[in-house]
Order: C-alpha cells, then sequence, then structure tokens
C-alpha cells in the first residue's frame, strides 16, 4: 500500500492525507515512479508524524512494544520514524510494492524490516504486534470496516492500532495569488472531493460505511483511546525540496482534476507550474505548507 492513489490491486496506499489519488488508468500507474514524491511529502509531515508517535507512546505506557507494523508504508520514511520513537521494537513496512520496500530497506540501514503483502488478501500474514500504525491506506481497501477488523485481529493483548485518515488537505496558496480568480486553493480541495468520492465508488467489492473512525475501531472489537490531530507547519518562504514536492503535487492536480476543473483554472495551474516565470510555485516567495493529521486509536483487551 501507498499515500495518496487508488489501484486495483488496492494494498498500495501512502501515510500521508494529500495522497496520489489517480483516476482513470489504474491498470498503468507505475506506484514506484512517486517514490521521490512520497519521500518528500512524508518529510515534509515528519514534525506531526514524530508527535503522534510521542503520543502513541504515552498511550502504551507500561506496555512492552516489541513489534511495529506499518500498513501501506510506501518507502519507508514513517516507519524509520516508529523506529526511532520505539528503538526497543522490531519496526516491519508492510507495502504492496518491492520497489518501494527496496527503498525503504535502503533508508533505514537496517533499523526497518519488510513485508511484502497484497491486502486484502494478505492480511493474514502479518503476523502479531504490540503497535499497529496505518496512515491513509485504510480508504483504499473496499471494505474499511473489515480492514480494521483485520488489523485489530494482528494486536498483541493491550496493543494499540493507530489510523491516521482524513484530517485537514495541505494549504499551501494564497487565496489570491494574482493568477485568475481568487480561491484556486478551496476549488482545487472540493474537486479532488469528488475524485476521492468516485475512486472510493470503484474500488472492487466496495462497502459504504459512515466514516466515523473510532465508531469503526469499537466495531473492530477495540476499545477507543483517544483522537489527536497534529499540524505541519511550513511558513514562507520554502525550502527547494518542499517546493519540488508541490510542484509535483499541482502537476498531478493538473493532470487528475482537468475535467472537473475550468479553463480560468486549468491556465492558473500552467502558470504555477512554469518552472521559469517568477509567478510560478518554484519561485513564489508566498508559497507555504500547512495540513493537520489526524490520528485515530484504539486498544486490544488485555494486558501484559
Amino acid at each position: 500500500m501507498t499515500r495518496h492513489t487508488h489501484t486495483h490491486s488496492p494494498a498500495h496506499a501512502h501515510h500521508t492525507h494529500d495522497h496520489a489519488h489517480h483516476h482513470g488508468q489504474d491498470a498503468e500507474f507505475d506506484w514506484d515512479a512517486l517514490a521521490v514524491h512520497l519521500e518528500r511529502e512524508a518529510e515534509l509531515q515528519a514534525p506531526a508524524v514524530t508527535g503522534a508517535a510521542r503520543w502513541l507512546g504515552g498511550l502504551l505506557d507500561g506496555t512492552p512494544v516489541r513489534r511495529v507494523l506499518d500498513v501501506g508504508s510506501g518507502p519507508g520514511v514513517i516507519a524509520g520514524l516508529l523506529a526511532d520513537a520505539f528503538p526497543a521494537a522490531e519496526v516491519v513496512a508492510v507495502d504492496q510494492s518491492a520497489a518501494l520496500l527496496e527503498r525503504a530497506r535502503t533508508r533505514s540501514a537496517g533499523r526497518v524490516g519488510t513485508h511484502r503483502a497484497d491486502l486484502p488478501a494478505d492480511f493474514g500474514t502479518l503476523g502479531s504486534a504490540d503497535l499497529v500504525w496505518s496512515g491513509n491506506a485504510i480508504h483504499h481497501l473496499g471494505d474499511q470496516q473489515a480492514a480494521l477488523t483485520a488489523l485489530a485481529a494482528t494486536l498483541r493483548p493491550g496493543g494499540l492500532l493507530a489510523v491516521a485518515e482524513r484530517g485537514l488537505p495541505a494549504r499551501y496558496l494564497p487565496r489570491d495569488l494574482g493568477l485568475g480568480r481568487p480561491g484556486l486553493q478551496a476549488r482545487l480541495d472540493a474537486a479532488h472531493e469528488d475524485a476521492f468520492t468516485a475512486m472510493r465508488e470503484s474500488v472492487p467489492d466496495t462497502v459504504a460505511v459512515v466514516e466515523d473512525w473510532p465508531a469503526m475501531l469499537a466495531a473492530a472489537g477495540l476499545v477507543p483511546s483517544g483522537t489527536r490531530t497534529f499540524l505541519v507547519d511550513r511558513p514562507a518562504p520554502l525550502d527547494a525540496p518542499a517546493r519540488e514536492f508541490l510542484h509535483v503535487q499541482l502537476a498531478r492536480r493538473r493532470e487528475q482534476l482537468a475535467d472537473l476543473l475550468d479553463e480560468a483554472d486549468l491556465a492558473a495551474l500552467d502558470a504555477l507550474l512554469d518552472r521559469d516565470a517568477p509567478t510560478g510555485i518554484l519561485s513564489r516567495p508566498d508559497a507555504f505548507y500547512l495540513t493537520a493529521l489526524t490520528v485515530h486509536t484504539a486498544r486490544a483487551a488485555g494486558s501484559r
């Protein structure tokens, strides 16, 4: 699994909530080509994940953490942060892509193990864990409730399931950016929400459910243990890697949402994507990155 794009092998999902949903041509989509983009996005969100991991450690106070699963790990940035937070644990990155798992092994320098799994078929191969993290992966699976129930079954007594889903979409443009009609970012978000709904409807064996994550965790047989939201605040001016991430992100939005946007907004996107223009995202002094990661948690019964 890997963030933000749907494929028909839904073991790909990725940690960030502004992930790369790809609509149409799913069978031809190359997740592995996104590796650098996925890494940059996860690195941008690292402060929020580090804060979330610290909070999870507090929730697990007194429960030995010997094995941690990152389900939908992508290239392993978050798995590495979990290894930092739980240095005594075996941390395992779980993903469908062998190439992304190889990147996870390389970047972790041996601190993170890997497990290739095509979910939901391979839930039974994950083994048991004291902590399971899944970031923006569950929504790529048709039956989200069944997926949570399967993850709950991997928890050892007293173990914790942490699911990062939704939160807030990233903001990185001024309301009036001097290109076209003000409010481009909000219109991109609205179009992306429609595309997300279409993605969910196209997932094989999709099951409609009210996305009340604490209630869904309870229905999986767990005891909800709290929800918290962690802020990512990168003010202007952004550094070059962050700008390159936004350039790729806007290019993906341009491709994915072309049928949902009017000509004026498409022209504004083209201006933002111009690498040589002072109004382009690579040169603008007012580009920033602001988002929020929401993590829902629940515990397995029992203690050790």
